[in-house]
Protein backbone atom coordinates (compact mmCIF):
# COMPACT_ATOMS: atom_id res chain seq x y z
CA UNK A 1 0.00 0.00 0.00
CA UNK A 2 1.48 3.46 -0.85
CA UNK A 3 2.44 5.31 2.02
CA UNK A 4 1.72 9.40 2.44
CA UNK A 5 3.29 11.86 4.52
CA UNK A 6 2.70 15.37 4.61
CA UNK A 7 2.75 18.37 6.95
CA UNK A 8 1.75 21.98 7.94
CA UNK A 9 3.62 24.26 9.82
CA UNK A 10 2.17 26.26 12.87
CA UNK A 11 3.39 29.35 12.11
CA UNK A 12 -0.02 31.39 11.34
CA UNK A 13 -3.34 30.52 10.95
CA UNK A 14 -4.48 28.20 8.18
CA UNK A 15 -5.40 30.27 4.86
CA UNK A 16 -7.85 28.92 1.82
CA UNK A 17 -4.70 28.71 -0.09
CA UNK A 18 -3.30 26.21 2.52
CA UNK A 19 -6.95 24.58 1.82
CA UNK A 20 -7.82 24.68 -1.86
CA UNK A 21 -3.54 24.03 -2.39
CA UNK A 22 -3.16 20.89 -0.25
CA UNK A 23 -5.76 20.12 3.08
CA UNK A 24 -8.93 19.69 0.56
CA UNK A 25 -6.45 17.06 -2.00
CA UNK A 26 -5.74 15.36 1.81
CA UNK A 27 -9.24 14.94 2.43
CA UNK A 28 -10.85 13.85 -0.28
CA UNK A 29 -8.14 11.40 -2.01
CA UNK A 30 -5.05 11.09 -0.17
CA UNK A 31 -6.47 9.07 2.97
CA UNK A 32 -8.69 7.09 1.02
CA UNK A 33 -5.84 5.79 -1.44
CA UNK A 34 -3.27 4.82 1.01
CA UNK A 35 -1.56 4.53 4.76
CA UNK A 36 -1.58 8.22 4.87
CA UNK A 37 0.23 10.16 7.42
CA UNK A 38 -0.33 14.27 8.11
CA UNK A 39 1.89 15.82 10.86
CA UNK A 40 1.44 19.33 12.65
CA UNK A 41 5.72 19.80 12.01
CA UNK A 42 5.78 22.24 14.93
CA UNK A 43 9.68 21.82 15.36
CA UNK A 44 9.80 23.77 11.99
CA UNK A 45 8.52 27.11 13.60
CA UNK A 46 11.05 27.37 15.48
CA UNK A 47 14.02 28.08 12.91
CA UNK A 48 12.88 31.67 12.86
CA UNK A 49 11.99 34.25 16.11
CA UNK A 50 8.60 33.31 17.64
CA UNK A 51 6.31 33.13 20.58
CA UNK A 52 6.24 29.82 22.54
CA UNK A 53 2.67 30.60 23.33
CA UNK A 54 1.62 31.28 19.88
CA UNK A 55 3.36 27.77 18.23
CA UNK A 56 1.31 25.78 20.93
CA UNK A 57 -1.84 27.75 19.95
CA UNK A 58 -1.51 27.14 16.15
CA UNK A 59 -0.31 23.44 16.73
CA UNK A 60 -3.94 22.74 18.37
CA UNK A 61 -5.85 25.13 16.07
CA UNK A 62 -4.05 22.91 12.92
CA UNK A 63 -5.13 19.98 14.35
CA UNK A 64 -8.63 21.30 14.78
CA UNK A 65 -9.00 22.45 11.79
CA UNK A 66 -7.54 18.96 10.10
CA UNK A 67 -10.02 17.20 11.64
CA UNK A 68 -12.83 20.01 10.82
CA UNK A 69 -11.77 19.56 7.04
CA UNK A 70 -12.30 16.17 7.51
CA UNK A 71 -9.29 14.00 7.86
CA UNK A 72 -10.65 10.75 9.51
CA UNK A 73 -8.41 9.55 12.15
CA UNK A 74 -9.58 5.67 11.19
CA UNK A 75 -8.43 6.49 8.24
CA UNK A 76 -5.15 8.00 8.46
CA UNK A 77 -2.60 9.16 11.24
CA UNK A 78 -2.97 12.48 12.46
CA UNK A 79 -0.26 13.51 15.05
CA UNK A 80 2.36 16.36 16.17
CA UNK A 81 6.05 16.27 15.10
CA UNK A 82 7.47 16.95 18.46
CA UNK A 83 5.44 14.04 20.29
CA UNK A 84 7.49 11.40 18.08
CA UNK A 85 11.25 11.47 19.04
CA UNK A 86 12.18 9.39 16.15
CA UNK A 87 12.28 13.00 13.82
CA UNK A 88 14.96 13.98 15.31
CA UNK A 89 16.88 10.85 16.22
CA UNK A 90 16.84 10.69 12.44
CA UNK A 91 17.61 13.98 11.64
CA UNK A 92 21.19 13.99 12.96
CA UNK A 93 21.94 10.80 11.14
CA UNK A 94 20.95 12.80 7.59
CA UNK A 95 22.84 15.84 8.88
CA UNK A 96 26.38 13.67 8.72
CA UNK A 97 24.89 12.55 5.36
CA UNK A 98 24.39 16.31 3.95
CA UNK A 99 26.49 19.03 2.72
CA UNK A 100 27.39 22.21 3.73
CA UNK A 101 26.93 23.32 -0.17
CA UNK A 102 23.63 21.56 -0.47
CA UNK A 103 21.98 23.34 2.29
CA UNK A 104 23.22 26.54 1.53
CA UNK A 105 21.71 26.26 -2.29
CA UNK A 106 17.95 25.50 -0.51
CA UNK A 107 15.99 28.77 -1.68
CA UNK A 108 13.80 28.89 1.34
CA UNK A 109 17.10 29.16 3.34
CA UNK A 110 18.47 31.69 0.77
CA UNK A 111 15.47 33.87 1.05
CA UNK A 112 14.81 34.18 4.67
CA UNK A 113 18.16 34.51 6.05
CA UNK A 114 18.49 37.20 3.31
CA UNK A 115 15.41 39.09 5.29
CA UNK A 116 16.86 38.20 8.81
CA UNK A 117 20.31 39.90 7.95
CA UNK A 118 18.24 42.67 6.51
CA UNK A 119 16.09 43.57 9.75
CA UNK A 120 19.39 43.10 11.64
CA UNK A 121 18.61 39.50 13.04
CA UNK A 122 21.09 36.79 13.57
CA UNK A 123 20.09 33.22 11.06
CA UNK A 124 19.75 30.44 13.34
CA UNK A 125 21.87 27.06 12.24
CA UNK A 126 18.32 25.69 12.34
CA UNK A 127 17.13 27.67 9.35
CA UNK A 128 19.94 26.04 7.51
CA UNK A 129 19.76 22.55 8.61
CA UNK A 130 15.96 22.14 8.76
CA UNK A 131 15.85 21.18 5.32
CA UNK A 132 17.44 17.87 6.81
CA UNK A 133 14.47 17.56 9.69
CA UNK A 134 12.04 17.85 6.67
CA UNK A 135 13.69 14.99 5.16
CA UNK A 136 13.70 12.74 8.23
CA UNK A 137 9.96 13.71 8.76
CA UNK A 138 9.67 11.82 5.25
CA UNK A 139 12.25 8.73 5.22
CA UNK A 140 10.97 7.74 8.72
CA UNK A 141 7.80 6.33 7.80
CA UNK A 142 9.25 4.71 4.24
CA UNK A 143 7.34 7.31 2.76
CA UNK A 144 6.72 6.33 -1.25
CA UNK A 145 4.75 9.82 -2.14
CA UNK A 146 5.10 13.68 -0.77
CA UNK A 147 2.06 15.57 -1.87
CA UNK A 148 3.56 19.18 -1.77
CA UNK A 149 3.74 22.71 -3.83
CA UNK A 150 5.96 23.83 -6.38
CA UNK A 151 8.00 26.02 -3.24
CA UNK A 152 8.52 22.66 -1.70
CA UNK A 153 9.79 20.62 -4.13
CA UNK A 154 13.26 21.31 -3.81
CA UNK A 155 12.86 20.03 -0.10
CA UNK A 156 11.53 16.77 -1.83
CA UNK A 157 14.44 16.20 -3.85
CA UNK A 158 16.98 16.44 -1.34
CA UNK A 159 15.38 13.55 0.69
CA UNK A 160 15.29 11.16 -1.97
CA UNK A 161 19.35 12.45 -2.26
CA UNK A 162 19.83 11.49 1.25
CA UNK A 163 17.84 8.51 1.12
CA UNK A 164 20.22 7.57 -2.03
CA UNK A 165 23.62 8.73 -0.69
CA UNK A 166 22.60 6.95 2.85
CA UNK A 167 21.50 3.29 1.14
CA UNK A 168 24.67 3.83 -1.18
CA UNK A 169 27.10 4.16 1.80
CA UNK A 170 25.67 2.14 4.59
CA UNK A 171 23.12 -0.34 3.03
CA UNK A 172 19.85 -0.15 1.71
CA UNK A 173 17.73 1.75 4.53
CA UNK A 174 15.03 3.97 3.18
CA UNK A 175 12.60 4.16 0.73
CA UNK A 176 13.29 6.84 -1.70
CA UNK A 177 10.19 9.38 -1.92
CA UNK A 178 8.70 11.51 -5.26
CA UNK A 179 6.95 14.71 -5.03
CA UNK A 180 3.30 14.78 -5.94
CA UNK A 181 2.31 18.20 -7.46
CA UNK A 182 -1.05 19.81 -6.50
CA UNK A 183 -3.01 20.83 -10.02
CA UNK A 184 -1.84 24.31 -11.02
CA UNK A 185 -5.20 25.90 -10.27
CA UNK A 186 -5.23 25.09 -6.76
CA UNK A 187 -2.29 27.42 -6.42
CA UNK A 188 -3.87 30.62 -4.96
CA UNK A 189 -2.43 34.07 -4.79
CA UNK A 190 -2.93 36.82 -2.10
CA UNK A 191 -5.61 38.78 -3.06
CA UNK A 192 -3.92 42.31 -2.45
CA UNK A 193 -0.57 41.03 -4.23
CA UNK A 194 -1.72 38.27 -6.85
CA UNK A 195 2.19 37.81 -7.80
CA UNK A 196 2.62 36.07 -4.32
CA UNK A 197 1.38 33.02 -3.01
CA UNK A 198 -1.31 33.51 -0.39
CA UNK A 199 0.38 32.19 2.67
CA UNK A 200 -0.54 32.05 5.96
CA UNK A 201 3.36 33.95 7.43
CA UNK A 202 2.34 36.83 5.29
CA UNK A 203 2.12 40.38 7.03
CA UNK A 204 -0.90 42.39 7.20
CA UNK A 205 -2.94 39.49 5.87
CA UNK A 206 -5.67 42.25 3.76
CA UNK A 207 -5.23 39.96 1.21
CA UNK A 208 -5.05 36.38 2.78
CA UNK A 209 -8.24 34.43 3.91
CA UNK A 210 -8.05 32.32 6.64
CA UNK A 211 -9.99 29.47 7.49
CA UNK A 212 -11.42 31.13 10.25
CA UNK A 213 -12.41 34.39 9.21
CA UNK A 214 -15.90 35.15 9.33
CA UNK A 215 -18.15 35.51 6.23
CA UNK A 216 -18.17 39.47 6.34
CA UNK A 217 -14.32 39.11 6.75
CA UNK A 218 -14.27 37.34 3.81
CA UNK A 219 -16.29 39.14 1.71
CA UNK A 220 -14.69 42.16 2.52
CA UNK A 221 -11.32 40.79 1.77
CA UNK A 222 -12.36 39.66 -1.74
CA UNK A 223 -14.20 42.72 -2.77
CA UNK A 224 -11.18 44.65 -1.53
CA UNK A 225 -8.87 42.55 -4.16
CA UNK A 226 -7.00 43.83 -7.07
CA UNK A 227 -8.37 43.51 -10.42
CA UNK A 228 -7.26 45.85 -13.55
CA UNK A 229 -7.86 49.27 -14.60
CA UNK A 230 -8.26 48.33 -18.36
CA UNK A 231 -10.67 46.04 -20.33
CA UNK A 232 -12.79 43.85 -17.95
CA UNK A 233 -13.30 39.70 -19.10
CA UNK A 234 -11.35 37.12 -20.28
CA UNK A 235 -8.39 34.99 -18.08
CA UNK A 236 -5.00 35.87 -18.39
CA UNK A 237 -2.73 34.91 -15.75
CA UNK A 238 0.37 36.45 -16.93
CA UNK A 239 -1.49 40.09 -17.92
CA UNK A 240 -3.91 40.04 -15.32
CA UNK A 241 -3.21 38.38 -12.62
CA UNK A 242 -5.29 39.22 -9.96
CA UNK A 243 -8.48 38.77 -12.12
CA UNK A 244 -7.21 35.66 -13.28
CA UNK A 245 -6.56 34.61 -9.38
CA UNK A 246 -9.82 35.39 -8.43
CA UNK A 247 -11.15 33.10 -11.37
CA UNK A 248 -8.87 30.04 -10.40
CA UNK A 249 -10.69 30.37 -6.97
CA UNK A 250 -14.17 30.69 -8.28
CA UNK A 251 -13.00 27.74 -10.07
CA UNK A 252 -11.25 25.40 -7.58
CA UNK A 253 -14.78 26.05 -5.17
CA UNK A 254 -16.86 25.50 -7.78
CA UNK A 255 -14.61 22.68 -9.85
CA UNK A 256 -14.79 24.33 -13.07
CA UNK A 257 -12.70 25.23 -15.57
CA UNK A 258 -11.38 29.20 -14.84
CA UNK A 259 -10.89 29.94 -18.50
CA UNK A 260 -14.88 28.47 -18.64
CA UNK A 261 -15.77 30.80 -16.19
CA UNK A 262 -14.22 33.69 -17.33
CA UNK A 263 -16.98 33.89 -20.07
CA UNK A 264 -19.34 33.88 -17.51
CA UNK A 265 -18.86 37.38 -16.23
CA UNK A 266 -18.29 41.32 -18.02
CA UNK A 267 -17.56 42.88 -14.52
CA UNK A 268 -15.48 42.29 -11.76
CA UNK A 269 -17.44 43.65 -9.09
CA UNK A 270 -19.91 40.73 -10.72
CA UNK A 271 -17.29 38.10 -10.46
CA UNK A 272 -16.02 39.45 -6.97
CA UNK A 273 -19.69 38.83 -5.73
CA UNK A 274 -19.91 35.30 -6.94
CA UNK A 275 -16.10 34.31 -5.54
CA UNK A 276 -16.91 35.87 -2.07
CA UNK A 277 -20.31 33.57 -1.57
CA UNK A 278 -18.28 30.82 -2.97
CA UNK A 279 -15.40 31.06 -0.38
CA UNK A 280 -18.37 31.70 2.08
CA UNK A 281 -19.75 28.42 1.34
CA UNK A 282 -17.02 26.18 0.80
CA UNK A 283 -15.67 27.50 4.37
CA UNK A 284 -18.68 27.25 6.33
CA UNK A 285 -18.77 23.41 7.40
CA UNK A 286 -15.46 23.84 8.19
CA UNK A 287 -15.64 26.26 10.45
CA UNK A 288 -18.73 24.79 11.78
CA UNK A 289 -17.21 21.67 12.72
CA UNK A 290 -14.35 23.83 14.27
CA UNK A 291 -16.42 25.18 16.67
CA UNK A 292 -17.71 21.81 17.93
CA UNK A 293 -14.31 20.54 18.14
CA UNK A 294 -12.62 23.60 20.10
CA UNK A 295 -15.36 23.28 22.61
CA UNK A 296 -14.20 19.66 23.32
CA UNK A 297 -10.11 19.94 23.35
CA UNK A 298 -9.87 16.75 25.25
CA UNK A 299 -11.04 14.97 22.15
CA UNK A 300 -8.44 16.81 19.89
CA UNK A 301 -5.68 15.96 22.53
CA UNK A 302 -7.01 11.94 22.08
CA UNK A 303 -6.56 11.89 18.66
CA UNK A 304 -3.15 13.55 18.44
CA UNK A 305 -2.06 11.37 21.45
CA UNK A 306 -3.30 8.34 19.30
CA UNK A 307 -1.47 9.73 16.36
CA UNK A 308 1.88 9.57 18.29
CA UNK A 309 1.61 6.23 19.39
CA UNK A 310 0.46 5.32 15.71
CA UNK A 311 3.34 7.51 13.77
CA UNK A 312 6.08 6.50 16.33
CA UNK A 313 5.65 2.23 15.67
CA UNK A 314 5.63 3.43 12.24
CA UNK A 315 9.23 5.24 12.32
CA UNK A 316 10.85 3.55 15.55
CA UNK A 317 11.89 0.36 13.27
CA UNK A 318 12.88 2.16 11.02
CA UNK A 319 15.29 4.66 12.63
CA UNK A 320 16.25 1.95 14.65
CA UNK A 321 17.88 0.33 11.26
CA UNK A 322 19.27 3.53 10.24
CA UNK A 323 21.24 3.36 13.59
CA UNK A 324 22.56 0.05 13.22
CA UNK A 325 23.48 0.76 9.76
CA UNK A 326 25.57 3.80 9.65
CA UNK A 327 27.24 1.96 12.80
CA UNK A 328 26.30 2.80 16.13
CA UNK A 329 26.37 0.44 19.14
CA UNK A 330 22.80 -1.05 20.01
CA UNK A 331 21.40 0.23 23.36
CA UNK A 332 21.53 -2.90 26.07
Amino acid sequence: MTRIFSGVKPTGHLTLGNYLGAVRRWVEADQYRGEALFGIVDLHALTVEHDPARVRRLSRQAATLLLAAGLEPGRCVIYVQSHVDEHVRLSYLLECTASDGELRRMIQYKEKGAKARAAGEGVRVSLLTYPVLMAADILAYETDEVPVGEDQAQHVELARDLAVRFNQRYGHTFTVPRATLPPVAARVMDLRDPTSKMGKSRQGGAGVIHLLDEPEVVRRKVMRAVTDSGREGGYDREASPGPANLLDVLAACEGADPVALAGRYTSYMALKRDVAEAVVELLRPVRERHARLAADPGQVDAVLRQGAERARAMARPVVDRAYRNIGLLPAG
